[in-house]
């Protein structure tokens, strides 16, 4: 077993003895390069802990003007996101840069000094990412972080040839790893789109596949049984406009059709008013469609009482609310909204009440309807438990890999 000493750092406690400490200075510097010219113009971007190029001809792509304050890096560079440390609650604002490209000033950029393996550096830096060290540099908790500052940093330098060993052995593991949660995300997209087909063929077609069908005259839902009758939204929902009270929260439609006080899920991320001109009451059973983003699954039934910007539909019905919610979440997913848009936004599509009252519904009997919202509540409950499985399954992968790369970079273990 090799010799081990005190590293001086408290929370990393012992290192091996031939391992050198310095502060980050001593072996990265920082790359100021600005693109004054504007002539280099091969966008990169930090995205989830890997340095990835953006496409600059992108409509969906929010870019300035100009491209003369970004700052050019090179291969080998190690990318920092020193910002807004407190909201931040994922460990991903480091990235080694693959190739000769431009990135925001926001980023520091970081560039050998010496003969080091930059690939050991950003496992080491990632690592410290993933123990917070970076939320702790500095006066306290910081919102954000400068050169000089996080150059302070000690760090530690094994032999060469031990950096790249270390780097290469991670390397190996972390691509397998990344490969078994690569697939793992593949079952969970086929569940995802097994439960979409399970709403949209239950509230288009029914439950009975003997039952006789008839044409709905209708592009996006096709036949359906010969007993239900088609109706335009106007005809069976009713737009509400509820007045507010004092102690009212403020409610959220979210994309997974999840329609609560955001004191349920989380405070951070929102864009507050100013002004709550036009909010409106919702009830606890009161169906909403969210009018921008309804057309990516924002459709559900609040399960509070609470307030809300007009941008929200709020509706009732003498159908049966989670029929109708199913089949206008079967719209979203099949992109009939965004088909129908005559004026898209990047990442949102107008469907406000006119629209809403306009569009035709299959309408079976109420108490069919009743048993095909039981049914899709059942597969739902059934496949969300399988997602859940393999969700915690990733966590528990990624928690693994973040263990191994710490203990490798700090020394613990020895390849």
């Amino acid at each position: 077993m090799r010799k081990m000493k005190d590293s001086g750092i408290e929370w990393i406690g012992n290192i091996p003895k031939h391992w050198n400490v310095h502060p980050l200075y001593y072996y990265l510097g920082e790359r100021k390069n600005k693109n004054i010219f504007g002539n280099e113009r091969n966008l990169l971007s930090l995205s989830y802990g890997n340095v990835i190029r953006k496409d600059i001809d992108s409509n969906g792509s929010l870019l300035p003007e100009s491209f003369n304050t970004y700052n050019i890096v090179e291969k080998g560079d190690i990318i920092i996101r020193p910002t807004d440390l407190q909201n931040d609650k994922k460990s991903l604002r480091t990235g080694l840069v693959k190739e000769h490209g431009i990135i925001t000033s926001a980023y520091i950029a970081l560039k050998a000094l010496k003969n080091i393996n930059v690939e050991y550096m950003h496992y080491l830096l990632h690592a410290f990412d993933i123990m917070k060290v970076f939320y702790n540099m500095g006066n306290g908790v910081r919102q954000g972080l400068s050169y000089s500052e996080f150059s302070q940093l000690q760090i530690f330098e094994p032999p060469i040839y031990e950096q790249k060993r270390i780097a290469d052995y991670l390397d190996i593991k972390c691509a397998e790893f990344d490969s078994v949660i690569s697939d793992i995300l593949s079952q969970i997209e086929i569940l995802e789109e097994y439960k979409r087909s399970v709403i949209t063929e239950a509230v288009t077609k029914g439950l009975n596949s003997d039952v006789e069908m008839k044409d709905s005259n209708v592009a996006w839902i096709g036949e359906i049984p010969k007993h239900w009758i088609c109706q335009r939204g106007k005809y069976i929902l009713h737009y509400l406009q509820k007045p507010i009270a004092d102690n009212d929260g403020v409610i959220t439609c979210f994309r997974d059709g999840e329609v609560t006080l955001r004191s349920n899920r989380r405070e951070d991320g929102f864009t507050v008013a100013d002004k709550e001109i036009g909010y409106q009451g919702i009830d606890k059973g009161d169906l909403v469609v969210h009018g921008m983003d309804g057309f990516a699954g924002a459709i559900g039934i609040s399960d509070s009482r609470g307030k809300a910007s007009p941008v929200l539909n709020v509706l009732d019905t003498e159908q049966n609310k989670r029929y109708i919610m199913y089949y206008l979440r079967s719209m979203a997913y099949n992109d009939v909204f965004v088909a129908m848009a005559t004026g898209i936004r990047v990442r949102s599509c107008d469907l406000r009440w006119n629209k809403l009252a306009e569009l035709f519904y299959p309408i079976p009997p109420v108490e069919e309807q009743k048993h095909i919202v039981a049914y899709i509540d059942s597969i739902i409950e059934q496949t969300n438990a399988i997602i859940s499985e393999k969700k915690q399954q990733i966590a528990t992968i990624e928690e693994y890999k973040k263990s191994l790369i710490f203990e490798y970079v700090t020394g613990k273990k020895e390849i």
